[in-house]
């Protein structure tokens, strides 16, 4: 178990909700799963069908993992974070970061978390254009 969070009911774990994945299956039918659950799969011949199937799973997973004693994933929705971490740059970045955040008027923390998030918005940006493009 783990240390720093309270082990809940079984009942709170089944009535998590986690995202599933369904992709068709080369042989015929679908596959789907709940990657927060390691092995949690099943397979059906329609969506319908993978939609009752990974239903049922998770609800076997949870109730043998539980019943194990192991830890149950939260859903990623559901996760915690603490908004800190810490990494190690050249001095020469942390010089450059520095010199750039009191062109901007902003602390240091301030100015590299306004790069993350522009990063991690065009990282998203870049990963819909194609699917968008297509549509048109």
């Amino acid at each position: 178990m783990r240390n720093d969070t309270e082990r809940k009911d079984l009942k709170f774990y089944l009535n998590l909700h986690y995202p599933i994945t369904i992709h068709s299956d080369p042989d015929g039918g679908y596959v789907a799963e709940i990657e927060e659950l390691p092995g949690c799969m099943t397979q059906a011949e329609t969506i319908d069908e993978a939609f009752k199937a990974i239903e049922d799973a998770r609800q076997v997973w949870i109730n043998g993992t539980y019943e194990m004693g192991q830890d149950i994933p939260l859903p990623r929705d559901m996760e915690e974070y603490s908004g800190k971490f810490m990494v190690r740059i050249p001095r020469s970045l942390h010089r450059n970061l520095i010199r750039a955040a009191k062109r901007e008027g902003v602390s240091l923390n301030q100015y590299v978390t306004s790069l993350l998030a522009a990063g991690v918005q065009g990282a998203v940006v870049k990963e819909k254009m194609p699917a968008t493009l297509s549509k048109g």
